[in-house]
């Protein structure tokens, strides 16, 4: 059996998140934390040094532990890239995330590229948001299939991890 906790709290960003490490993480034991990070911070023009500071500290915490840490980042719809300069800063955020992730040793799925896939292969940008005025939060095609997808990188990995064991 397989619990799933949810400690994501709406609009919060790696700062306030890294303040809930302790209570909302390690209380539990976890055996895999999956922390998604970037999309509030591009969506909130939050202070980028101080999400990479806390991102860095966070990761720092979760990879001092016996558990499995899988950072996902950004979703990638029409509030988090709708124009060139909110692109540039999801790009730059976006490439401060796998840095960071890359330096601590931490498998990171890239959401925000697959979601790009996806609209460079010709679906709509608009299928990606749940159709709300703010176009930030993902519909449900897009989250299931996000969820499919992290799900096969996830099952891949733990299979390549039992053939080096083998």
């Amino acid at each position: 059996m397989i619990d799933v906790i949810n400690r994501g709290i709406g609009g919060q960003e790696a700062p306030e998140e890294f303040s809930r490490i302790e209570a909302d993480v390690i209380a539990e034991a976890p055996v895999m934390v999956i922390w998604q990070v970037g999309t509030n911070a591009v969506y909130r023009n939050y202070n980028f040094d101080q999400v990479q500071a806390t991102f860095a500290a966070g990761l720092d915490v979760l990879t001092g532990l016996p558990i499995d840490v899988v950072v996902m980042d950004s979703q990638y719809t029409q509030a988090i890239i709708g124009t060139p300069d909110l692109l540039k800063l999801a790009n730059q955020f976006m490439s401060m995330i796998a840095e960071v992730a890359a330096d601590r040793r931490v498998n990171l799925f890239r959401r925000f590229a697959l979601m790009k896939q996806w609209v460079d292969t010709g679906v709509q940008l608009s299928e990606l948001d749940d159709g709300a005025p703010e176009h930030l939060h993902t519909s449900e095609w897009a989250t299931d299939c996000v969820t499919q997808a992290l799900l096969g990188a996830i099952n891949e990995a733990v299979a390549r991890t039992v053939i080096a064991q083998g």
